[in-house]
């Protein structure tokens, strides 16, 4: 055990015999996320560095505090990626630690699947301080029940990740943007109607400006599969670097449609399936993402309960992702019989609640 790990475990026990709460942080990033923050700040940022990358076996395996932006662009360098394309969000683009544990996917994450598809093993600190190992460095490593994935969109909450393995691909061959002029109804028509043909989506994006609605539409695979959608597709192509740029920004929310997202317009975060209808919500017209399957909404906290109401009955649920309210609960309730998994877990990793208390459940 090197010396920043040792401190980390030293400092947890500290925190244990004490009961004293601990606020897990790596590069501060998303901090909004979830509920307010408690306990005294467990700075991750010494466990940095890519301890092992295999670009043959499109495995790396790196430490939690490791700048993101450092790890991809170690990636780069052999042509390969993070393809969940895990948001940045502030300027120091968070650490490889608090990607996992926030469980955050950006555009191609319906395409190409979420972090958790990627984690392949990890190493944590519980609450007993005790340094434990789950899965390793290939698909098949698991009999029984998989930690390593149940930590990502655990927020800190079950331990400290000292350590990660991650599953990397290859950058695609070939990208190309498309551009169409269209309505929300008619966007996710054709998202549907696109996503049930052979063709290379990768990502999309509708949202209206000064009342004109655009769909943005990424393809990416072999040279040959983008060209003929391309083609097949009709619509405008974007410059690439350009429209790289863009689909950054909307990965990180630095779109000018984010920017009345605060104040009074809290953001919301709908997850619902694909194929859900527009869904109306004191006439917002909202950005969306994964061919329909995440919705972005401003309006404000106080529109909870009619906002959570459509959401679920449109078979998803509702996130009060961004607000300066501290009275409305951030998450969903969750259901007795998940709630009860998800604290007996709490429980079992974390028996005297040091992590990130009240994170997940507003009412810790």
């Amino acid at each position: 055990m090197d010396s920043a790990l040792k401190q980390i475990v030293e400092r947890i026990r500290a925190a244990a015999a004490d009961a004293a709460p601990l606020c897990i942080r790596g590069g501060g990033t998303k901090d909004f996320y979830g509920e307010a923050l408690q306990g005294d700040i467990l700075d991750t940022t010494a466990l940095t560095g890519i301890t092992s990358y295999e670009p043959s076996e499109l495995v790396v395996t790196v430490r939690a505090g490791t700048p993101l932006a450092e790890l991809e662009a170690a990636l780069a360098e052999k042509g390969q990626c993070l393809p969940f394309e895990p948001p940045h969000f502030g300027s120091s683009g968070g650490t490889v630690g608090g990607m996992v544990a926030a469980g955050l996917s950006g555009p191609a994450r319906a395409s190409v699947g979420a972090v958790r598809d990627y984690v392949l093993g990890a190493t944590l600190v519980n609450g007993r301080a005790e340094v434990l190992s789950f899965g390793g460095q290939v698909m098949k490593n698991v009999a029984g029940y998989d930690v390593s994935r149940v930590l990502a969109g655990s927020l800190g909450t079950l331990g400290l990740i000292a350590e990660v393995s991650l599953k990397v691909l290859p950058v695609a061959p070939a990208e190309a943007t498309l551009e169409f002029a269209c309505g929300q109804a008619d966007a996710l028509r054709l998202l549907n109607e696109w996503g049930g043909r052979p063709l290379p989506l990768n990502a999309s994006c509708w949202f209206e400006n000064v009342g004109t609605g655009t769909l943005y539409l990424r393809l990416r695979g072999a040279v040959a599969a983008v060209e003929a959608a391309c083609t097949h597709l009709g619509g405008e192509r974007k410059d690439n670097a350009r429209a790289a740029a863009d689909w950054q920004a909307l990965r990180d929310q630095q779109l000018p449609w984010f920017d009345t997202a605060n104040g009074p317009h809290a953001l919301w975060r709908l997850s619902v399936p694909q194929t859900a209808p527009v869904l109306a919500i004191d006439g917002i017209a909202p950005l969306i993402e994964w061919h329909g399957g995440q919705r972005w909404y401003k309006a404000p906290p106080d529109r909870a309960a009619r906002i959570r109401e459509i959401a679920h009955t449109a078979g998803g649920h509702a996130t009060l992702f961004r607000t300066s309210a501290s009275d409305v609960p951030r998450f969903d309730a969750m259901s007795a019989p998940i709630a009860r998994i998800h604290r007996a877990l709490m429980r079992e990793f974390d028996p005297h609640r040091i992590f990130n208390r009240g994170r997940l459940f507003a009412d810790e």
